[in-house]
């Protein structure tokens, strides 16, 4: 059965929905629960929601703005379910909100920014250009700046991030990321699991991650 995806604006979402979403995690480390997934849905503007027919299969709440004049694709809390088409589900969510962004942002590369708690969500930046951090690439100062503003975007305190790793320590709390874990862990290039070796998620921790999705490659999406 053919994956659908939808994204809408967040004051759409219906109690129903909370529902299905809180649902979707009860096998995932995350375990979003509806009141958390409800706020959610108030700090953010839009709601991707993937099916397999009437069934949730991922969501990922997500803004498009810009950052300094910079537009921006941020994922916020998201999570895929733990199923055999995982992979195909998260591509096709953010292929979506790829979609949106060749409307907001006609003919301009896009920074796409998220929270990682596992190497597996990379999954979701295979389409991406210039992923930091990244195996055998020092950040540059810009690079590291970046990190920076999305981790205040993303509401860390400074004390609580360190610009080097990407790495965002928690508060006992899992953390509001993009929750994916990959269907074939066996292949993940051990260089980005290195990347998370100072991760704990149980902890809280994440890995602040970004990449830019081209022009010339958007721009196809909406041909």
């Amino acid at each position: 059965m053919a994956i659908t995806v939808e994204t809408k604006d967040c004051t759409a979402l219906s109690d129903a929905e909370l529902a299905e979403m809180a649902d979707l995690g009860s096998d995932a480390a995350a375990k979003y629960e509806v009141g958390l997934l409800s706020k959610q849905a108030e700090a953010w503007v839009l709601i991707t929601m993937a099916r397999e027919g009437n069934k949730l299969r991922g969501y990922s709440f997500c803004t498009l703005e810009r950052i300094g004049g910079t537009p921006c694709i941020l994922i916020g809390c998201a999570s895929v379910q733990r199923n055999s088409r995982r992979d195909g589900v998260l591509r096709a969510m953010i292929t979506d909100q790829f979609r949106r962004a060749v409307l907001a942002f006609p003919d301009e590369d896009v920074l796409v920014g998220t929270r990682f708690t596992n190497p597996g969500g990379f999954e979701a930046y295979k389409a991406l250009q210039d992923v930091v951090p990244r195996p055998g690439h020092k950040a540059t100062g810009e690079e590291r700046a970046w990190g920076r503003r999305l981790a205040k975007r993303f509401g860390i305190e400074n004390g609580n991030y360190d610009d080097r790793t990407f790495i965002a320590k928690g508060d006992n709390t899992f953390p509001l990321a993009l929750d994916h874990e990959a269907l074939k862990p066996e292949k993940i290039d051990p260089e980005v699991a290195a990347l998370f070796k100072g991760v704990n998620a149980k902890r809280g921790d994440s890995l602040i991650a970004f990449g830019w999705a081209m022009a010339e490659d958007l721009a196809k999406l909406g041909d």
